[in-house]
Protein backbone atom coordinates (compact mmCIF):
# COMPACT_ATOMS: atom_id res chain seq x y z
CA UNK A 1 0.00 0.00 0.00
CA UNK A 2 1.59 3.47 -0.40
CA UNK A 3 -0.08 6.67 0.14
CA UNK A 4 1.32 10.15 -1.21
CA UNK A 5 0.21 13.18 1.21
CA UNK A 6 0.02 16.62 -0.89
CA UNK A 7 0.04 19.77 1.39
CA UNK A 8 -0.44 23.15 -0.34
CA UNK A 9 0.44 26.31 1.42
CA UNK A 10 -0.67 29.98 -0.43
CA UNK A 11 1.35 33.26 0.41
CA UNK A 12 -0.66 36.77 0.07
CA UNK A 13 -0.48 37.83 -3.27
CA UNK A 14 1.89 41.31 -3.51
CA UNK A 15 2.44 43.84 -6.25
CA UNK A 16 5.80 42.61 -7.04
CA UNK A 17 5.40 38.72 -7.07
CA UNK A 18 2.38 35.61 -5.99
CA UNK A 19 4.38 32.78 -4.51
CA UNK A 20 2.89 29.61 -4.46
CA UNK A 21 4.68 27.02 -1.59
CA UNK A 22 4.26 23.30 -2.45
CA UNK A 23 4.93 20.68 -0.21
CA UNK A 24 4.70 16.76 -1.44
CA UNK A 25 6.35 13.98 0.90
CA UNK A 26 6.07 10.25 -0.77
CA UNK A 27 5.31 8.46 2.36
CA UNK A 28 6.11 4.64 2.48
CA UNK A 29 3.75 2.22 4.29
CA UNK A 30 4.40 -1.28 4.89
CA UNK A 31 4.57 -3.15 1.01
CA UNK A 32 1.59 -5.78 0.72
CA UNK A 33 3.17 -9.44 0.46
CA UNK A 34 5.15 -10.09 -2.46
CA UNK A 35 5.52 -5.92 -3.02
CA UNK A 36 8.84 -4.61 -3.36
CA UNK A 37 9.65 -2.12 -0.42
CA UNK A 38 10.35 1.47 -1.24
CA UNK A 39 14.39 2.34 -1.71
CA UNK A 40 13.59 5.89 -0.56
CA UNK A 41 11.98 8.82 0.58
CA UNK A 42 11.60 12.16 -0.89
CA UNK A 43 10.42 15.50 0.32
CA UNK A 44 10.24 17.66 -2.32
CA UNK A 45 9.58 21.63 -1.07
CA UNK A 46 8.86 24.29 -4.06
CA UNK A 47 8.73 28.01 -3.65
CA UNK A 48 7.05 28.90 -6.88
CA UNK A 49 6.24 32.32 -8.43
CA UNK A 50 5.11 33.54 -12.13
CA UNK A 51 7.52 32.03 -14.15
CA UNK A 52 10.20 30.43 -11.76
CA UNK A 53 10.64 28.20 -8.84
CA UNK A 54 13.26 27.18 -6.36
CA UNK A 55 13.18 23.60 -4.75
CA UNK A 56 14.57 21.67 -1.53
CA UNK A 57 14.88 17.95 -2.41
CA UNK A 58 15.24 15.82 0.46
CA UNK A 59 16.19 12.36 -0.17
CA UNK A 60 15.97 9.78 3.03
CA UNK A 61 17.89 6.42 2.27
CA UNK A 62 15.61 3.39 3.29
CA UNK A 63 17.70 0.60 1.64
CA UNK A 64 20.96 -0.37 2.13
CA UNK A 65 24.25 2.00 2.82
CA UNK A 66 25.32 3.76 -0.40
CA UNK A 67 28.85 5.26 -0.94
CA UNK A 68 27.25 7.52 -3.36
CA UNK A 69 24.33 8.35 -4.99
CA UNK A 70 21.77 9.80 -8.44
CA UNK A 71 18.14 10.55 -7.78
CA UNK A 72 15.65 10.51 -10.83
CA UNK A 73 12.63 11.76 -11.62
CA UNK A 74 10.32 13.21 -14.51
CA UNK A 75 8.41 16.80 -14.53
CA UNK A 76 4.80 16.26 -16.07
CA UNK A 77 4.97 20.08 -16.60
CA UNK A 78 7.08 22.47 -18.92
CA UNK A 79 9.66 23.04 -15.92
CA UNK A 80 13.43 23.63 -16.63
CA UNK A 81 16.27 23.43 -14.04
CA UNK A 82 18.20 26.15 -14.44
CA UNK A 83 20.79 25.99 -11.44
CA UNK A 84 21.16 23.50 -8.41
CA UNK A 85 22.99 23.57 -5.32
CA UNK A 86 25.00 20.28 -3.37
CA UNK A 87 24.33 17.94 -6.41
CA UNK A 88 24.95 18.15 -10.01
CA UNK A 89 21.72 18.34 -11.82
CA UNK A 90 21.03 17.42 -14.80
CA UNK A 91 17.71 18.03 -17.77
CA UNK A 92 17.31 16.23 -20.86
CA UNK A 93 13.54 16.95 -22.01
CA UNK A 94 11.24 16.19 -19.13
CA UNK A 95 13.79 13.67 -17.22
CA UNK A 96 16.02 15.28 -14.64
CA UNK A 97 19.08 13.61 -13.15
CA UNK A 98 20.63 14.58 -9.28
CA UNK A 99 23.83 13.19 -8.56
CA UNK A 100 25.87 13.69 -5.00
CA UNK A 101 28.26 16.54 -4.75
CA UNK A 102 31.06 13.92 -3.52
CA UNK A 103 31.32 15.42 -0.13
CA UNK A 104 27.65 14.65 0.52
CA UNK A 105 27.47 11.04 -1.21
CA UNK A 106 27.49 8.58 1.75
CA UNK A 107 24.20 7.90 2.75
CA UNK A 108 23.75 5.07 5.57
CA UNK A 109 20.33 3.39 5.87
CA UNK A 110 18.23 5.74 7.48
CA UNK A 111 20.60 8.79 6.13
CA UNK A 112 19.68 11.90 4.67
CA UNK A 113 20.59 13.95 1.82
CA UNK A 114 19.56 17.43 0.99
CA UNK A 115 19.73 19.58 -2.20
CA UNK A 116 18.14 22.12 -4.37
CA UNK A 117 17.52 23.54 -8.05
CA UNK A 118 16.30 26.43 -9.32
CA UNK A 119 14.07 26.81 -12.60
CA UNK A 120 11.75 27.87 -15.08
CA UNK A 121 8.22 27.30 -16.06
CA UNK A 122 5.19 28.83 -18.34
CA UNK A 123 1.56 26.88 -18.14
CA UNK A 124 2.15 24.12 -15.42
CA UNK A 125 4.68 23.28 -12.51
CA UNK A 126 2.93 20.08 -10.97
CA UNK A 127 5.15 18.38 -8.30
CA UNK A 128 7.14 15.25 -9.51
CA UNK A 129 6.31 11.48 -7.74
CA UNK A 130 7.98 9.54 -9.92
CA UNK A 131 11.36 9.72 -7.64
CA UNK A 132 14.04 7.03 -7.72
CA UNK A 133 17.25 6.53 -5.82
CA UNK A 134 20.44 4.49 -7.74
CA UNK A 135 17.67 3.28 -9.86
CA UNK A 136 15.24 1.93 -7.23
CA UNK A 137 11.52 3.16 -6.52
CA UNK A 138 10.95 5.68 -4.24
CA UNK A 139 7.51 4.75 -4.19
CA UNK A 140 5.73 7.49 -5.44
CA UNK A 141 2.68 5.75 -7.99
CA UNK A 142 2.01 8.97 -10.31
CA UNK A 143 -1.28 8.97 -9.32
CA UNK A 144 -3.99 11.66 -7.75
CA UNK A 145 -4.28 11.56 -4.04
CA UNK A 146 -7.57 9.80 -3.10
CA UNK A 147 -10.23 12.61 -2.33
CA UNK A 148 -10.30 11.15 1.10
CA UNK A 149 -7.02 10.21 2.96
CA UNK A 150 -7.13 6.93 5.06
CA UNK A 151 -7.27 7.67 8.80
CA UNK A 152 -3.40 6.85 9.05
CA UNK A 153 -2.74 9.43 6.65
CA UNK A 154 -4.76 11.93 7.39
CA UNK A 155 -2.24 14.91 7.50
CA UNK A 156 -2.63 17.70 10.33
CA UNK A 157 -4.94 20.60 9.92
CA UNK A 158 -1.49 23.01 10.67
CA UNK A 159 1.65 21.87 8.71
CA UNK A 160 4.27 20.70 11.44
CA UNK A 161 7.36 23.15 11.28
CA UNK A 162 9.30 20.21 9.95
CA UNK A 163 7.35 20.49 7.12
CA UNK A 164 6.51 24.06 7.01
CA UNK A 165 8.49 25.50 3.83
CA UNK A 166 11.41 27.83 4.09
CA UNK A 167 11.40 30.69 2.22
CA UNK A 168 14.76 29.92 0.71
CA UNK A 169 16.67 26.26 0.22
CA UNK A 170 18.46 25.37 3.23
CA UNK A 171 22.07 24.77 2.26
CA UNK A 172 23.35 21.90 3.33
CA UNK A 173 22.06 18.53 4.45
CA UNK A 174 24.56 18.21 6.74
CA UNK A 175 26.89 21.45 7.39
CA UNK A 176 30.51 20.73 7.29
CA UNK A 177 33.05 20.68 10.62
CA UNK A 178 33.43 24.57 12.10
CA UNK A 179 36.62 23.11 12.43
CA UNK A 180 39.45 24.65 10.33
CA UNK A 181 41.57 21.19 9.51
CA UNK A 182 44.36 21.51 7.35
CA UNK A 183 43.39 25.17 6.57
CA UNK A 184 45.65 27.60 5.07
CA UNK A 185 44.25 30.46 7.22
CA UNK A 186 42.62 29.76 10.79
CA UNK A 187 42.75 33.03 12.38
CA UNK A 188 40.93 34.06 15.86
CA UNK A 189 43.26 36.91 16.34
CA UNK A 190 43.78 35.68 19.39
CA UNK A 191 47.87 35.53 18.56
CA UNK A 192 47.96 39.46 18.72
CA UNK A 193 49.60 41.43 21.16
CA UNK A 194 48.66 44.66 20.69
CA UNK A 195 46.21 46.98 19.26
CA UNK A 196 47.71 47.09 15.57
CA UNK A 197 47.67 44.13 13.71
CA UNK A 198 50.44 42.38 13.50
CA UNK A 199 52.29 39.01 12.88
CA UNK A 200 50.35 37.11 9.88
CA UNK A 201 48.09 40.10 9.49
CA UNK A 202 48.99 43.50 8.27
CA UNK A 203 47.08 47.29 7.81
CA UNK A 204 46.74 48.04 4.14
CA UNK A 205 45.22 50.59 2.42
CA UNK A 206 45.54 48.63 -1.53
CA UNK A 207 44.58 51.89 -3.99
CA UNK A 208 44.40 54.58 -1.19
CA UNK A 209 44.12 55.38 2.30
CA UNK A 210 41.34 57.88 4.29
CA UNK A 211 40.03 58.37 7.90
CA UNK A 212 38.98 54.60 7.63
CA UNK A 213 41.14 52.56 10.52
CA UNK A 214 41.26 48.82 11.98
CA UNK A 215 42.68 47.73 15.12
CA UNK A 216 41.98 44.66 17.57
CA UNK A 217 39.65 44.45 19.63
CA UNK A 218 40.12 42.97 22.99
CA UNK A 219 36.82 43.78 24.21
CA UNK A 220 34.57 42.44 21.07
CA UNK A 221 34.96 38.95 19.83
CA UNK A 222 32.91 36.06 18.31
CA UNK A 223 35.24 33.24 20.40
CA UNK A 224 37.66 33.32 21.97
CA UNK A 225 39.47 37.21 23.75
CA UNK A 226 39.31 39.54 20.94
CA UNK A 227 38.62 40.37 17.61
CA UNK A 228 39.41 42.41 14.25
CA UNK A 229 37.84 45.80 14.34
CA UNK A 230 37.14 47.82 11.10
CA UNK A 231 36.20 51.50 11.35
CA UNK A 232 34.79 52.12 8.29
CA UNK A 233 34.71 55.70 6.34
CA UNK A 234 32.32 56.72 3.31
CA UNK A 235 33.82 58.48 0.76
CA UNK A 236 35.19 57.09 -2.77
CA UNK A 237 38.80 54.85 -2.42
CA UNK A 238 38.66 55.45 1.24
CA UNK A 239 40.23 52.36 1.94
CA UNK A 240 41.29 50.49 5.37
CA UNK A 241 41.98 46.80 5.07
CA UNK A 242 44.20 43.55 6.94
CA UNK A 243 45.80 41.19 4.85
CA UNK A 244 46.33 37.75 5.90
CA UNK A 245 50.36 36.66 4.50
CA UNK A 246 49.49 33.62 3.60
CA UNK A 247 49.86 32.53 -0.19
CA UNK A 248 46.25 31.26 -1.86
CA UNK A 249 47.16 31.04 -5.55
CA UNK A 250 47.61 27.47 -4.60
CA UNK A 251 44.35 26.42 -2.18
CA UNK A 252 42.13 24.52 -4.50
CA UNK A 253 40.53 23.78 -6.70
CA UNK A 254 37.48 24.57 -5.02
CA UNK A 255 39.07 27.80 -1.95
CA UNK A 256 36.43 27.90 0.71
CA UNK A 257 36.44 30.96 3.18
CA UNK A 258 34.49 30.78 6.60
CA UNK A 259 34.20 34.15 8.78
CA UNK A 260 32.05 35.26 11.42
CA UNK A 261 31.40 39.43 10.90
CA UNK A 262 29.70 41.54 13.15
CA UNK A 263 28.68 45.03 11.92
CA UNK A 264 26.62 48.18 12.97
CA UNK A 265 24.90 49.86 10.16
CA UNK A 266 22.65 48.47 7.29
CA UNK A 267 24.16 47.98 4.04
CA UNK A 268 23.69 51.52 1.68
CA UNK A 269 22.36 51.84 -1.29
CA UNK A 270 25.61 52.63 -2.62
CA UNK A 271 28.47 49.97 -3.49
CA UNK A 272 30.82 49.11 -0.39
CA UNK A 273 33.14 46.17 -0.41
CA UNK A 274 34.20 44.46 3.16
CA UNK A 275 36.02 41.33 1.42
CA UNK A 276 38.40 41.98 -1.27
CA UNK A 277 40.49 39.44 -2.88
CA UNK A 278 43.36 40.13 -5.27
CA UNK A 279 42.95 38.02 -7.92
CA UNK A 280 45.52 36.66 -10.99
CA UNK A 281 42.63 36.27 -13.32
CA UNK A 282 42.12 39.58 -13.59
CA UNK A 283 45.80 41.28 -13.53
CA UNK A 284 45.45 41.06 -9.89
CA UNK A 285 42.74 43.02 -9.60
CA UNK A 286 39.92 42.40 -6.82
CA UNK A 287 37.32 39.54 -6.49
CA UNK A 288 35.18 41.91 -3.84
CA UNK A 289 32.40 40.89 -1.29
CA UNK A 290 30.21 43.74 0.26
CA UNK A 291 27.02 45.44 -0.35
CA UNK A 292 24.64 47.42 -3.22
CA UNK A 293 21.17 48.21 -2.64
CA UNK A 294 20.75 47.13 0.63
CA UNK A 295 21.85 43.09 0.24
CA UNK A 296 24.77 41.16 0.13
CA UNK A 297 26.77 41.25 -3.60
CA UNK A 298 29.73 39.76 -5.38
CA UNK A 299 31.76 42.43 -7.63
CA UNK A 300 34.40 41.98 -10.19
CA UNK A 301 36.37 44.98 -10.03
CA UNK A 302 37.97 44.56 -13.51
CA UNK A 303 34.77 45.61 -15.28
CA UNK A 304 32.50 46.12 -12.44
CA UNK A 305 30.30 43.51 -13.20
CA UNK A 306 27.88 42.32 -9.84
CA UNK A 307 26.20 39.27 -8.77
CA UNK A 308 23.47 38.97 -8.77
CA UNK A 309 22.69 41.51 -11.21
CA UNK A 310 21.02 45.07 -9.74
CA UNK A 311 17.77 44.99 -10.79
CA UNK A 312 15.03 44.31 -8.00
CA UNK A 313 14.07 40.94 -8.59
CA UNK A 314 18.22 40.04 -8.20
CA UNK A 315 18.42 41.86 -5.51
CA UNK A 316 15.42 40.55 -3.93
CA UNK A 317 17.58 37.01 -4.78
CA UNK A 318 20.32 38.23 -2.14
CA UNK A 319 19.78 39.09 1.30
CA UNK A 320 20.81 41.96 3.94
CA UNK A 321 23.93 41.35 6.19
CA UNK A 322 21.30 42.12 9.74
CA UNK A 323 23.44 44.31 11.86
CA UNK A 324 24.51 44.38 15.82
CA UNK A 325 24.87 40.25 16.10
CA UNK A 326 27.37 38.03 14.82
CA UNK A 327 27.19 36.54 11.17
CA UNK A 328 28.41 33.38 9.65
CA UNK A 329 29.07 34.14 6.17
CA UNK A 330 30.52 31.19 3.82
CA UNK A 331 31.53 31.37 0.20
CA UNK A 332 33.01 28.81 -2.01
CA UNK A 333 35.35 29.86 -5.14
CA UNK A 334 35.74 27.03 -8.08
CA UNK A 335 39.22 27.98 -9.60
CA UNK A 336 39.06 25.57 -12.58
CA UNK A 337 34.92 26.04 -13.22
CA UNK A 338 34.48 29.56 -11.85
CA UNK A 339 31.41 28.69 -10.13
CA UNK A 340 30.71 31.20 -6.98
CA UNK A 341 28.56 29.89 -4.41
CA UNK A 342 27.54 31.81 -0.78
CA UNK A 343 26.42 30.55 2.61
CA UNK A 344 24.88 32.83 5.83
CA UNK A 345 24.97 30.78 8.06
CA UNK A 346 23.71 27.53 6.79
CA UNK A 347 21.51 28.96 4.31
CA UNK A 348 22.38 29.18 0.33
CA UNK A 349 21.69 32.55 -1.03
CA UNK A 350 19.82 31.83 -4.43
CA UNK A 351 21.08 35.28 -6.19
CA UNK A 352 24.93 34.73 -5.22
CA UNK A 353 24.82 31.26 -6.36
CA UNK A 354 26.80 30.93 -10.02
CA UNK A 355 27.23 27.58 -11.78
CA UNK A 356 28.09 28.95 -15.74
CA UNK A 357 24.01 29.00 -16.73
CA UNK A 358 22.44 32.00 -17.26
CA UNK A 359 19.57 32.82 -14.67
CA UNK A 360 17.58 35.85 -15.15
CA UNK A 361 18.27 38.71 -12.98
CA UNK A 362 21.33 37.21 -11.48
CA UNK A 363 24.62 36.33 -13.85
CA UNK A 364 23.52 37.96 -16.67
CA UNK A 365 26.75 40.37 -16.19
CA UNK A 366 29.12 37.76 -14.49
CA UNK A 367 29.05 35.03 -17.11
CA UNK A 368 30.53 38.12 -19.44
CA UNK A 369 33.64 36.81 -17.95
CA UNK A 370 34.93 33.67 -19.28
CA UNK A 371 38.30 33.33 -17.27
CA UNK A 372 37.64 31.67 -13.49
CA UNK A 373 38.83 33.62 -10.59
CA UNK A 374 41.93 32.75 -8.97
CA UNK A 375 41.90 34.70 -5.48
CA UNK A 376 46.07 34.93 -4.09
CA UNK A 377 44.83 36.38 -1.04
CA UNK A 378 42.82 37.64 1.58
CA UNK A 379 42.40 40.90 2.63
CA UNK A 380 39.33 42.18 5.04
CA UNK A 381 38.09 45.59 5.94
CA UNK A 382 36.10 48.30 3.88
CA UNK A 383 35.92 50.04 1.04
CA UNK A 384 33.19 52.53 0.37
CA UNK A 385 32.69 54.28 -3.45
CA UNK A 386 30.22 57.13 -2.38
CA UNK A 387 27.98 57.31 1.07
CA UNK A 388 28.24 54.11 3.92
CA UNK A 389 30.20 54.63 7.20
CA UNK A 390 30.06 51.29 8.83
CA UNK A 391 32.04 49.58 11.77
CA UNK A 392 32.59 45.98 11.75
CA UNK A 393 34.09 43.46 13.30
CA UNK A 394 35.68 40.02 11.90
CA UNK A 395 36.76 36.79 13.91
CA UNK A 396 37.56 33.10 13.32
CA UNK A 397 38.43 33.57 9.76
CA UNK A 398 39.09 30.16 7.92
CA UNK A 399 40.30 29.64 4.78
CA UNK A 400 41.05 25.86 3.06
CA UNK A 401 40.54 23.70 0.16
CA UNK A 402 37.92 21.48 2.05
CA UNK A 403 34.25 23.20 2.87
CA UNK A 404 34.25 24.76 6.73
CA UNK A 405 31.36 25.36 8.74
CA UNK A 406 29.59 27.60 10.96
Amino acid sequence: MRTRVLRLLRRPWTAAVAAVALVVSVLVAMPASGAAAAACRVDYTVDAWAGGYTARVRVTNLGPSVSDWRLTWTYTGDQQVTSAWNATVTQTGASVVAVDAGWNGALSTGGTAEFGVQGTWRSADPVPDDFALNGASCGGDGGTPPATPSPTTTPPTTPSPTTTPPTTPPATTAPPSAECGDAVICSGFEDQAGPEPSGDWRATAPDCQGAGAVAVDPAVAHGGGSSLRVDGRAGYCNHAFVTHAADLSSVGPVMYVRMWVRHTTALPVSHVTFVSMPDSAQGGRALRVGGQNGALQWNRESDDATLPAQSPAGVALSRPLPTDGWQCLRFAVDTSAGHLDTWLGDEQVPGLHADGVPTQDVDQQWLARAAAPRPTALRLGWESYATGDDTLWFDDVAVGSAPIGC
